[in-house]
């Protein structure tokens, strides 16, 4: 009798527990006394995860009657190695308290300047320098700093305080177009804004880094500057030579990224062996004039040579059109925003790797140098300037009507210093000790 009251009484619960299954207030614990038999039955509130569920489930409900009124869900922010490109700035904005700002030819070229007696020199380099067996004699010239491709000005920030040191002269570094903090600018509007007779230079241009080189060293106040270029840095210090030698004191080629020549050619300087050579030349043909086979055969000889003349001339106009063709197409193509879309994918998936990749030891990467080297992707525009310099790299047509580097190495007169590494793994040390003869292969 009393196992049948206990049990109609739990019954007649159940729908109760039912009815507050969707309540905000939990059960409480209670003992009730049922029956004649004097038992004790307890009630106990539902289990957490059934409450879980059900607030998650009204949540769901919760998000879907925002999406039934309309209200946006929140978009992802897009992050390339690790840079949120939501919030772009201007470069000025990302500069550092030395950093130093100038315009040439309408761009704002970030750069710093380091002098010897700054105040901020450490002491104690001052002191160990002191200290050393081997003293050096202070060069009393100016130092210019060009860094390679992806680095910037941040990448000299270690030993642009011991170079003035040794040099006893300012050292100045600066952002190449396309790197670092300088300004970026579109191309087209760049060139058609200069209001100048002569064609403007492309600022991402190889002849654009040459004059902004030789534009510092006026802005230190200098006849000559010792240019220091770190892989494709080396190639501008290179071509500033060439385009204006009397203004490079010497050059320090870092890892150079210019590829040496596969044939050292070996001139002996002056041209009396060669006058003597024109000499008998000239008596072998005064005695061979005057037999008429010679003569004919000559005539021929000419005529031949002159068609030859005529058939390369149309074959290399025609080589000149497709290539104009092919320039113009694959600028275009770059230009696009295909290239754009591929360059932020590829600096997304390799940029922090490469940058690892070019430290010999990557466990010295911190996150201070990770911070240097990607700082340049939060300025604005980073993407299109980086497409604007790899078209001017691959369509320049300025170089062209000069006689390949390798060719005019042997020219340079100036003091040559190459650096390498054995176990570089960007620019081998064998290219670089073929490049170092390649400098001293004429004779004196």
């Amino acid at each position: 009798m009393s196992v049948g009251v206990i049990h109609q009484c739990l019954f007649l619960g159940r729908p109760q527990l039912s009815k507050f299954s969707g309540n905000k207030s939990p059960f409480r614990l209670q003992r009730t006394k049922l029956g004649f038999d004097s038992k004790w039955v307890t009630l106990e509130s539902p289990p957490k995860a059934a409450s879980a569920s059900s607030s998650s489930v009204s949540g769901s409900g919760a998000e879907y009657s925002e999406q039934l009124l309309g209200a946006e869900p929140k978009e992802k922010r897009q992050k390339i190695a690790g840079i949120d490109q939501d919030e772009l700035l201007d470069p000025a904005v990302l500069a550092d308290p030395d950093s130093c700002f100038c315009e040439f030819k309408g761009v704002q070229i970030h750069h710093k300047v380091c002098d010897a007696e700054s105040p901020t020199h450490n002491l104690s380099q001052d002191q160990t320098s002191s200290q050393s067996p081997y003293q050096t004699k202070k060069i009393g010239l100016p130092m210019i700093l060009l860094h390679g491709f992806g680095a910037s000005v941040f990448s000299w920030g270690r030993v642009m305080k011991p170079l003035a040191h040794v040099t006893g002269s300012k050292v100045l570094a600066y952002d190449r177009p396309a790197f670092g903090l300088t300004s970026r600018v579109n191309s087209f509007e760049h060139s058609s804004s200069v209001s100048d007779d002569r064609k403007p230079f492309n600022p991402y241009s190889l002849m654009f880094s040459v004059l902004a080189t030789l534009y510092f060293i006026d802005f230190l106040a200098a006849e000559k500057a010792v240019l220091v270029g770190h892989s494709a840095g080396s190639l501008v210090a290179v071509q500033t030579y060439f385009e204006a030698p009397e203004r490079v004191a010497a050059l320090v080629l870092v890892g150079p990224a210019i590829l040496a020549p596969l044939i050292l050619r070996k001139v002996a300087k002056g041209n009396q062996s060669g006058r003597e050579d024109e000499i008998q030349a000239d008596s072998s043909n005064s005695n061979s004039y005057g037999n008429p086979f010679v003569r004919l055969f000559n005539i021929f000889s000419n005529l031949s040579k002159y068609i030859a003349q005529a058939i390369m001339r149309m074959v290399k106009g025609m080589v000149d059109m497709l290539n104009s063709l092919y320039k113009k197409a694959l600028s275009a193509l770059l230009r696009s925003a295909i290239a754009v879309m591929l360059v932020r994918m590829v600096i997304d998936k390799f940029a922090i790797a490469a940058i690892r990749n070019s430290w010999y030891d990557s466990n010295q990467v911190t996150d201070q140098v990770l911070y240097g080297y990607t700082k340049p992707l939060r300025a604005k525009g980073w993407d299109k300037a980086l497409v604007e310099y790899t078209a001017a790299m691959l369509t320049d047509s300025a170089s062209e009507s000069k006689p390949p580097l390798t060719e005019r190495l042997g020219e340079i007169s100036c003091p040559v210093l190459i650096v390498t590494g054995d176990t570089d793994r960007l620019v081998p040390s064998w290219n670089s000790e073929r490049l170092s003869r390649a400098y001293t292969w004429i004779l004196p």
